[in-house]
């Protein structure tokens, strides 16, 4: 989700070379696992700056594996925001404190990349555009699925027309969570409905551009 289509201003590496610079925000599972990993994959374009996080011992252990010499917990959040070496944001945080990260960003005038789901509800959510886009800052959410080579496809082909109208789409996604995890708890905007559901419904948004009228969620 772009809500600015003014250019990114970005560290310039080499003639004809930019990077947007990132800190990553939140050290959690999906930060381990795939998010801080993933830089190497993406040398060409992005670099991997900064750290946060209320655990030093995630920050020194992270530092160190992927060689960040920037460090800060969540006290220094603005002050991380306000360095001038930080180009963009990776918020992935509980989703209960994914609408004050961005907000703190885009004030700063730090673009905000940001981890599914967007934010606890509507109202929030509606919360972080208006502040990206007043501050001029852009604001995308972390669905990856949009640039994989057989989702690309598979949008043409709808779009096309080849495969008829589509009426009926139906999406089955479930994992394993632990006890304890913040996935299950309800007022860190954990729950099937916003963790599970958001994925079939993007997919659905944006693969055939259909507004779905009914979605079910069910919870084993």
């Amino acid at each position: 989700m772009s809500t600015s289509e003014q250019p990114l201003e970005l560290q310039e590496e080499a003639p004809g070379k930019k990077k947007i610079r990132y800190a990553v925000v939140g050290l959690g599972y999906i930060s381990q696992i795939a998010v801080l990993p993933a830089f190497h994959h993406a040398q060409e374009n992005s670099e991997l700056v900064a750290l946060v996080s209320s655990d030093p011992e995630k920050l020194k252990k992270l530092s160190r594996k992927y060689k960040v010499s920037r460090t800060y917990n969540y006290e220094k959040y603005a002050d991380c925001l306000k360095s001038g070496e930080v180009d963009a944001v990776y918020i992935a945080l509980p989703n209960n404190m994914h609408r004050a990260y961005a907000e703190g960003a885009a004030e700063a005038g730090v673009h905000v990349l940001c981890e599914k789901p967007m934010a606890m509800d509507e109202t929030e959510c509606e919360a972080m555009i208006t502040a990206t886009r007043d501050a001029g800052v852009r604001l995308m959410i972390a669905y990856r699925l949009h640039f994989e080579r057989g989702n690309l496809r598979m949008m043409e082909l709808l779009k096309s027309g080849k495969i008829g109208e589509p009426r009926i789409f139906t999406s089955v996604f479930s994992q394993q969570v632990k006890e304890g995890n913040s996935r299950l708890s309800g007022a860190l905007a954990g729950g099937a409905i916003r963790i599970s559901n958001s994925r079939g419904t993007n997919t659905i948004r944006r693969r055939a551009c259909i507004m779905p009228k009914v979605a079910i969620t069910i919870r084993a």
